[in-house]
């Protein structure tokens, strides 16, 4: 049955699996805001969906507040004091799986905290369902015995707890099977009570860093004890009718709305024509050239992201490159990663766009014997090199494919949307916020669509544009003629992300949307 929009006017939540959505819901109705209803999502995330986030990731977050202002944080932690060029002599790269996989600082927890400021809960309350999940057991997901089936070859035989709590039959966990994690469940318990800092300066933190280097990783007490989260500003851009604002760099949100900015100063006149396809594809890949050269961790960078999108005369030469019959060649390297994008808005107006990710499945394969915690491999991605783009510096936070967005409308709505899926992340977006904001598609509707990815994502390895079934026959046809490398990828699949959406009218009412190719669903009252 296809999904609907779901309306609510006191509060909405829309995260990628169900359970997930009736924690924030609940911490709604009991009166929390929306940010406190996000950190019980990412929190029942982490247990819930463990091949896709973790408290071991990294989180980011966009929040408009009830008087307009819209804020960023950066959960979001740097390479290790030992992670240096000489830890990988002999390596071309480094590797994404294993202790030196996990060479940088997990930084969920911090945004978790920083998000948490000036709410009224307890914390014992927002991580309630999350340690009941993680104590009593979550059946698994079809997606997520897929993965544990695919990927336990190369997870099992990392050193830590991978085997004993995802194996505990000797066998990946299939679909139905219950999952649980007391390890975790303790850990999450123990931040109820020495609170959330205790992950990096507590008796957890100590406890942490001892598995870590137990297990090899070069993330030590003092990495731990060093990292903050940070607050930088989003970066906005103007388009037609709206605002749009996304993460600051070390994440692509600057491709994000760069990929919307060119696009709107394009003719496309139908939703899912060739036009509009064709012009996303071809802003996307302008949008990427610049990406991969310019952004990365701001502290060894000085390209001004925010000039650029605040340019109309930039941005209308750059849109100019843009040739409405032909495509531009590629591919360019793709981006990967594993990631959980979710929302929610409350009664007062706020509305959050939150996303956090331990980036390649079970992130470095590293799970923590002492606290259950999976820690992420978001280093893998540096580059083995002594200066340039993401190379590997201690300290220095890497490229970051993670980017929540949000929008606001001349006419007073509020929109929060996002989805997981690497480099597919900023295209999914485009897709359903063009349908939703240019033509006029319902937001459900914007999402459940047929979509397209140019390069590589979460489960995929190809550089082709792809397509799902269900698009006008024609438009494959076209889009071959006009040099696309296209490859057709059948049914809605999750290579494509879980996206989701939630818009806040001016009168307060609220209309969300979750992914059919996803476990997710909207909560609200």
């Amino acid at each position: 049955m296809a999904l609907a929009t779901v309306s609510g006017r006191n509060g909405m939540v829309t995260t990628p699996h169900a359970l997930a959505s009736e924690a924030g819901l609940s911490v709604l109705r009991d009166g929390g805001n929306a940010a406190e209803a996000c950190v019980a999502v990412a929190a029942c995330l982490a247990v819930i969906y463990p091949h896709m986030t973790g408290i071991g990731g990294d989180g980011f977050w966009v929040i408009r507040q009830p008087d307009g202002r819209v804020r960023g944080i950066h959960g979001c932690g740097g390479a290790a004091a030992g992670a240096d060029l000489s830890l990988y002599a002999g390596l071309e790269a480094v590797p994404t799986r294993g202790p030196l996989a996990a060479n940088t600082v997990a930084g969920t927890i911090s945004g978790w905290a920083a998000a948490l400021e000036g709410g009224t809960l307890p914390l014992p309350r927002l991580l309630r369902d999350a340690i009941d999940h993680a104590r009593a057991g979550v059946a698994v997901t079809a997606g997520g015995a897929d993965i544990a089936a695919a990927k336990g070859g190369e997870l099992r035989v990392q050193p830590g707890a991978y085997a004993t709590i995802f194996e505990p039959e000797g066998r990946p966990l299939r679909e139905g099977d219950l999952l649980r994690q007391p390890q975790l469940a303790d850990t999450l318990e123990r931040l109820t009570m020495e609170g959330l800092e205790s992950f990096y300066t507590g008796p957890l933190a100590a406890d942490i860093a001892a598995d870590l280097a137990a297990l090899g990783s070069p993330v030590s007490a003092t990495d731990l004890a060093a990292h903050v989260a940070t607050r930088p500003d989003p970066l906005h851009v103007g388009i037609g009718g709206a605002t749009l604002y996304n993460s600051a760099p070390p994440t692509q949100g600057f491709a994000s709305l760069l990929i919307l900015a060119l696009f709107d100063r394009l003719k496309a006149q139908a939703a899912d024509s060739f036009d509009h396809v064709h012009g996303l594809v071809e802003a996307t890949k302008q949008a990427f050239l610049i990406r991969d050269t310019h952004v990365g961790d701001p502290a060894f960078h000085d390209y001004d992201w925010q000039g650029l999108l605040d340019d109309p005369a930039a941005l209308d030469a750059l849109a100019a490159k843009i040739d409405p019959a032909h495509a531009l060649p590629w591919p360019q390297p793709p981006q990967y990663g594993d990631t959980c994008w979710f929302a929610a808005a409350d009664g007062e107006g706020r509305v959050v766009s939150c996303i956090q990710s331990t980036y390649h499945e079970f992130g470095s394969g590293l799970v923590l014997p002492s606290t259950g915690i999976t820690w992420q491999n978001r280093g893998a991605s540096f580059r083995l090199a002594e200066s340039g783009w993401n190379a590997l510096k201690p300290g220095r936070k890497p490229f970051h494919t993670l980017n929540p967005a949000l929008a606001c409308f001349e006419d007073g709505r509020i929109m929060a949307y996002g989805t997981m899926g690497g480099e597919g992340q900023p295209q999914t977006q485009a897709a359903l916020f063009t349908r939703y904001a240019r033509y006029g598609v319902d937001v459900q509707e914007a999402i459940s669509r047929p979509r397209w990815l140019l390069g590589r994502t979460w489960g995929d390895q190809s550089t082709t544009l792809k397509l799902e079934d269900g698009f006008d026959a024609a438009l494959y046809a076209d889009l071959a003629a006009a040099g696309h490398d296209v490859e057709r990828v059948g049914p809605l699949t999750a290579t494509m992300g879980h996206a989701g959406a939630i818009v806040r009218h001016a009168d307060g009412r609220l209309d969300g949307a979750t992914d059919p190719r996803s476990d997710g669903r909207v909560a609200t009252w």
